[in-house]
């Protein structure tokens, strides 16, 4: 039950984020959207800070769920259709992927006036590029570790740029598929040298 009720609250925090912003989470809010009292936000959370990187990290889980989800089945061992998918999963035109979206780049963009989200989102971004960095190794096991983890970096922060213009309506969703194709293909090309 206080499981369920946790749950409730990151799923809330989540919404109002994406719906208003980080400037615009206030814990009485919060606690309607959940269903609870604002002391058990409290509870569980400690504060507004502890709430937002809770939140932070629940919108991380759930982003790695739902790019981890996609049918890998037909090709178990090609590692680069596994990462063009995982990438490509991130540019899903459904309500969660949508809010989850913009949950995560409203709090990055928070972390710029927020010192404490900082460390969070650092720790989250960098297991990001780890992961990819992973994938990369497989696709090109001869390439250096720097390589790969540059290669990740670009790759990572192209996708939160175009998934910013996505969601904001300055670039249709099948052409930023489209562009996270053709640089996971010149991120390979240069791997390969």
């Amino acid at each position: 039950m206080a499981r369920d009720r946790r749950k409730a609250i990151l799923e809330g925090a989540a919404r109002l984020i994406a719906r208003r912003g980080v400037r615009g989470l206030r814990m009485e809010e919060l606690a309607a959207e959940a269903g609870v009292s604002t002391a058990l936000i409290y509870y569980h959370f400690k504060d507004r800070a502890g709430t937002l990187r809770h939140t932070l990290e629940f919108i991380s889980d759930r982003a790695g769920r739902y790019t981890s989800d996609g049918d890998f089945t037909a090709e178990p061992h090609d590692a680069r259709h596994e990462l063009e998918q995982s990438l490509l999963l991130e540019f899903q035109d459904t309500p969660e992927v949508r809010e989850n979206s913009t949950a995560w780049g409203e709090l990055r963009a928070s972390a710029i006036f927020e010192p404490e989200l900082r460390g969070d989102l650092a720790s989250a971004t960098l297991a990001w590029i780890h992961e990819v960095a992973a994938l990369l190794s497989r696709i090109q096991p001869t390439a250096a570790a720097p390589a790969l983890t540059a290669s990740a970096e670009r790759l990572t922060g192209l996708l939160e740029g175009l998934r910013t213009r996505w969601l904001s309506g300055a670039l249709p969703l099948s052409h930023a598929r489209r562009l996270v194709k053709e640089a996971l293909s010149i991120e390979i090309q240069h791997l390969s040298h």
